[in-house]
């Protein structure tokens, strides 16, 4: 008998999101891959199920792979399962999916909970498209330099983020993105779900407030305005001068300046940070501070 491979979706918080097919595969199953077995085991527990459950993280998945194909090739059926959501989203789930797809076995895939269009469809900002980003950088300078590289994009932005890194991430936005809305999306469908929306420094302020960011968290950055995109490659020196002065009156170096006027109209940054400094007479600002921000 032919085996097969199921990625199964399991609830991002609130159990009653499972489906009937998921519970019907996860039973069926020679064996369950779970990323954390003790996460994915409380999820078996609640509905009394007891297929075996095997370790199936990064780690594992990078070194089992082809032989968790040939299991498969050999007549198991084996399901997949992250520790919530959409296994693949953000997770190393699709090695397996390659390896099982290249060596031509059976995958089939079970639709269900997500993250991702859980935060889309709360966040409440209108517009057809959008980019999902997994995490963040954990670097400042990485994270400011990817948030630049997708300001034109023409879509929202969707990340996953730590709570721990939450209050920076958000900095970078405000630093990058200033003028768009974000929403934070918190404990989705789980007791203490919440969203909180504004710009950026708004939601700092908010959040600056509590003693600790809790729970597991789905930022989503609105779409650039209409007619913004079509706007970005260039900035007159009129609006450029107006930039500045804003900018000083703010108390903004001309480093974090060409940054954000960068994002902004997608203009490469060390041309502006040339362009500033002939224009401000600001001739004091360090120049390796330029290169360190890149």
């Amino acid at each position: 008998m032919a085996g097969k491979l199921s990625i199964v979706a399991t609830p991002i918080g609130n159990l009653g999101d499972v489906t009937e097919r998921a519970l019907e595969t996860l039973r069926a199953a020679d064996a369950v891959l779970a990323e954390d077995t003790r996460v994915t085991g409380r999820l078996l527990a609640a509905f009394s199920i007891h297929t075996r459950l095997e370790r199936c993280d990064e780690n594992v998945i990078a070194q089992r792979a082809d032989s968790f194909v040939e299991r498969i090739a050999s007549g198991e059926h084996l399901a997949l399962a992250t520790d919530a959501g959409m296994p693949g989203i953000s997770d190393p789930g699709l090695v397996l999916v390659d390896a099982a797809r290249t060596a031509d076995v059976e995958v089939e895939v079970l639709p269900g909970p997500s993250a991702v269009p859980t935060a889309i469809a709360a966040a409440g900002f209108v517009g057809s498209a959008f980019y999902f980003g997994g995490f963040l950088p954990r670097k400042r300078t990485k994270r400011t330099e990817l948030l630049a590289s997708l300001a034109t994009l023409d879509a929202a932005l969707v990340f996953y983020e730590s709570p721990h890194r939450c209050l920076d991430t958000l900095a970078s936005i405000a630093e990058v993105l200033p003028e768009r809305r974000v929403a934070l999306c918190r404990e989705l469908t789980k007791l203490h779900e919440e969203v909180l929306r504004g710009t950026a420094a708004e939601l700092l302020e908010t959040l600056e407030l509590r003693n600790a960011v809790k729970g597991e968290i789905v930022l989503v950055i609105e779409g650039p305005a209409e007619g913004e995109v079509a706007e970005k490659g260039s900035i007159d020196d009129a609006e450029l001068a107006e930039r500045i002065g804003a900018a000083r009156d703010e108390g903004l170096s001309t480093s974090a300046l060409a940054k954000r006027l960068s994002a902004e109209f997608g203009i490469p940054r060390n041309e502006l940070y040339e362009r500033i400094i002939g224009m401000d007479g600001d001739d004091k600002e360090d120049p390796a501070e330029n290169d360190r921000s890149r």
